[in-house]
């Protein structure tokens, strides 16, 4: 079908009213009509649509609140009721009727007239605190440390012979060792379990590098002559972002894992830790009576390991961007 031309005259309408000149702003065709997308804020999008995770956020406000929070007004003295006749092994009513009907006195009084209570949100403070001070330094350390790894293959040599030799050493073992040339303090334990721990981590982020080392773009800044280190820093670890919060979810509740495992077994903290707490009231787990002294710093323990591991899991998934379609 032929195009047929059209007489503007017979609209009656002058140049201007049929014609409107329009200004092309170059600013302005470059914008993206699509949303704005923040990482972040898409993690937590992803994340909070879960409501097992808001549930578990909750349960871990709380643990947090009785683990750092409770101890600064509990006043608790381990040697408090020491001399205090009748004072030793109560179970929770009779701690109640003797002491006064308050929280302090809910799970019964220990083997020196404590409360088994406040010893035991004490403990938590030191296992707790242990667990997120050797994480840090471990995942820190572990980071940076397998990213130069994965990317230097000088560095690759030498590490990985490092590795070859430290990495067949018992981890428990290596700690138990040195709790016992070194004082059992909460220094040395965090000394133990640092020395190599970051080992494992630098070996496992340094197989996720190699991955993904020769892609393009990173390439691309080797050839402008970008240093190794800021590579790592800023092309390789910001992508590994999901793979380190994962990581991290399994490193805390390990730390207090290995913790209550060497308390228990008299080779850990002099300080009344969770696995102290655990040690010492070892015999009454099977004495009539007094078993809450022993279940109830395992029950603890065991909440705070798997609400940090789950959290960090469900954490770790919602920081993949792909999950955020």
């Amino acid at each position: 079908m032929e195009n047929e031309l059209i007489d503007l005259k017979e609209f009656n309408m002058s140049d201007e009213e049929l014609f409107s000149h329009f200004d092309i702003n170059q600013y302005e065709s470059e914008k993206i009509t699509a949303p704005r997308y923040s990482y972040w804020k898409s993690v937590f999008r992803v994340f909070f649509k879960k409501k097992i995770n808001v549930f578990l956020l909750a349960l871990l406000g709380f643990l947090v609140i009785f683990t750092y929070i409770y101890p600064l007004f509990s006043g608790y003295d381990e040697f408090e009721h020491v001399m205090t006749q009748g004072a030793k092994h109560l179970t929770p009513s009779e701690a109640m009727k003797t002491f006064g009907y308050n929280i302090h006195w809910i799970l019964g009084s220990g083997d020196v007239g404590q409360s088994t209570f406040d010893a035991l949100w004490n403990g938590a403070k030191i296992s707790v605190t242990l667990a997120f001070i050797c994480a840090a330094i471990n995942m820190t350390i572990g980071v940076i440390i397998g990213a130069i790894w994965g990317f230097s293959k000088k560095v690759d040599m030498i590490m990985t012979e490092v590795y070859n030799i430290l990495g067949n050493v018992p981890y428990v073992l290596l700690i138990s060792v040195i709790v016992m040339i070194m004082s059992a303090s909460f220094w040395s334990m965090v000394f133990a379990l640092t020395v190599t721990g970051w080992l494992a981590i630098a070996y496992f982020i340094r197989t996720q590098v190699v991955i993904i080392r020769d892609r393009e773009y990173n390439l691309a800044s080797r050839c402008l002559g970008t240093s190794i280190f800021k590579i790592a820093l800023r092309n390789i670890l910001p992508f590994m972002t999901s793979v380190i919060v994962t990581l991290l979810a399994t490193e805390i509740p390990s730390y207090i894992s290995y913790e209550v495992f060497l308390s228990y077994i008299g080779m850990g903290l002099a300080d009344m830790s969770l696995g102290k707490l655990i040690y010492a009231a070892e015999s009454a787990m099977v004495t009539p009576g007094r078993q809450i002294e022993f279940w109830a710093p395992v029950a603890i323990s065991a909440i705070i390991a798997v609400v940090l591991y789950v959290v960090g899991q469900n954490l770790g998934d919602a920081s993949d961007p792909r999950t955020h379609m």
